[in-house]
């Protein structure tokens, strides 16, 4: 067990870097600024604790291979195929995570700032979802919590469903409303939120006329 535990832990500290350390040199090469906009909203509201629960699953997705070298028991048994199961979707929803940053060029960011207006990308994987790299967060976090299933691995992964969740439904989706107006309205119609054909929205007239 402890050898999926050592490839869970550089698996993910290998998206880390390349997911917020790379991407962010990146983005302040190209515009100047970091993408990083942080927590928003008043402590204790939704907004902020999708900010919160996100900083958690990213802890507890660090935590849960460790505490399994520390030999915190896992909830389901050593059976390789399995841990090799979730090794692939890992590694998927790594790649997913880059290719979709990259797609989104120089409008990614981590957070939202309300006063701020980047172009709205719905090309490549954005044009059939809206949300592809929390798609591919989720992903992520699901293939190493079947690397290393204990507890802290399983609540890492519902934090960060329930982070991407709040952040999109209360947070992004309304700023981009408001933001891009019927354009969004539009696209929104178009693409799913999380995967194709889920979760589009009925546009109004209100919404598709200016």
């Amino acid at each position: 067990m402890t050898g999926w535990a050592w490839t869970a832990l550089a698996l993910y500290g290998f998206w880390l870097l390349a997911a917020f350390g790379a991407r962010t040199v990146i983005q302040r090469r190209r515009t100047g600024d970091s993408g990083f906009r942080g927590l928003s909203g008043t402590p204790g509201s939704a907004s902020w604790w999708a900010g919160v629960l996100f900083v958690v699953a990213l802890l507890g997705a660090a935590a849960a291979p460790i505490a399994t070298l520390a030999g915190l028991p896992v909830l389901i048994g050593h059976i390789p195929a399995v841990h090799a199961v979730g090794t692939t979707i890992a590694v998927l929803g790594v790649a997913g995570t880059l290719i979709a940053q990259r797609a989104m060029g120089t409008s990614w960011r981590v957070g939202v700032d309300q006063e701020e207006r980047t172009a709205l990308v719905s090309g490549g994987p954005f044009a059939r979802v809206r949300n592809p790299i929390f798609t591919a967060m989720a992903v992520t976090g699901l293939g190493l919590a079947l690397m290393v299933p204990n507890v802290l691995a399983f609540a890492a992964l519902a934090a960060l469903v329930i982070a991407v969740e709040l952040q999109v439904r209360v947070v992004e989706e309304p700023y981009l409303r408001a933001t891009h107006g019927p354009a969004y309205a539009a696209y929104a119609a178009r693409a799913g939120r999380f995967v194709p054909g889920i979760g589009r929205q009925r546009a109004s007239a209100a919404d598709t006329n200016p």
